[in-house]
């Protein structure tokens, strides 16, 4: 069980603090409730503790700082030419909430849409739109986890990999 004052990722919605734990306040409805204020936007989230919502505690820093380490080994996703059959594997390596799984759809769906301008083609909408979902996912962890701001991530991992390398 997670404590008030935890930083946690919360299915899709991304990183949100646990603002507080109390029972139900729905008619008919026992159990405890998580309140949960998401980093990112302004909502307030009211869920069961026992929810089957994918929830796990944000990484820390060291494991960040190991993540964007990794990241020239990180292996480029097999491509497929039918649009539905690349979706559907974005889409299942979105639902692990895997930080290394949603860097795979990044570094894929961005070598992709390289290779497509450089042949003269317009990038897919399908890496397009699943290179976003990525990198909002797991940005805004890596934001909280490097006590920066989500926009600055991406400029923060290129600097890493170049001085690594």
């Amino acid at each position: 069980m997670f404590q008030t004052g935890d930083l946690i990722i919360y299915g899709s919605t991304g990183v949100c603090e646990v603002t507080g734990i109390q029972p139900s306040k729905f008619p008919g409805e026992e159990g405890l409730y998580y309140t949960l204020s998401p980093r990112y936007s302004s909502e307030t989230i009211y869920i069961p503790v026992d929810s089957p919502v994918f929830m796990r505690r944000v990484i820390s820093r060291e494991q960040a700082e190991t993540l964007i380490g990794q990241i020239p080994e990180v292996q480029e996703s097999a491509t497929h030419s039918d649009h539905r059959q690349m979706a559907e594997q974005y889409e299942a390596s979105l639902k692990t909430h895997d930080c290394t799984e949603l860097l795979r759809i990044i570094k894929t769906a961005y070598l992709k849409t390289r290779r497509s301008v450089q042949s003269g083609r317009k990038p897919g909408q399908t890496d397009q739109r699943y290179l976003k979902r990525a990198e909002t996912q797991l940005y805004g962890e890596l934001a909280v986890a490097l006590g920066i701001q989500p926009d600055e991530v991406k400029g923060y991992i290129e600097k890493s990999v170049r001085t690594a390398h």
